[in-house]
């Protein structure tokens, strides 16, 4: 089994930086991609970012490309992600992810993770 545990979520102003952090315990060997979700008040968890266990695939939702960073840190068995110019429109739980499986293209879809993190809240002032 593997524990996340998500962290540097906060309350910014829009157009400010925030970074989270991702980090995994436990059976670490079995994880290869991670990724990041967020779900906003009467919104379906949407996905954000996901990394390949080496970081040589990453993938971005259209509405975070070009502000959102993510990158991962094996040795600490930590992912994050860096968000810049933050919109009030990225308010929202964001969740880690991790997949057990190999899969040739990181997953963008809820269904192929298989470990959670509690969340983290994001709030963007206007």
């Amino acid at each position: 089994q593997v524990q996340l545990v998500e962290s540097g979520g906060g309350l910014v102003q829009a157009g400010g930086s925030l970074r989270l952090s991702c980090a995994a315990s436990g059976r670490t060997f079995n994880v290869y991609a991670m990724g990041w979700f967020r779900q906003g008040i009467g919104k379906e968890r949407e996905f954000v970012a996901t990394i390949s266990w080496t970081g040589g695939s990453l993938l971005y939702a259209d509405s975070v490309k070009g502000r959102f960073t993510i990158s991962r840190d094996n040795a600490k068995n930590t992912v994050y992600l860096q968000m810049n110019s933050l919109k009030p429109e990225d308010t929202a739980v964001y969740y880690c992810a991790a997949d057990r499986r190999y899969r040739v293209v990181p997953g963008t879809g809820v269904s192929e993770y298989d470990y959670w993190g509690q969340g983290t809240q994001v709030t963007v002032s206007s």
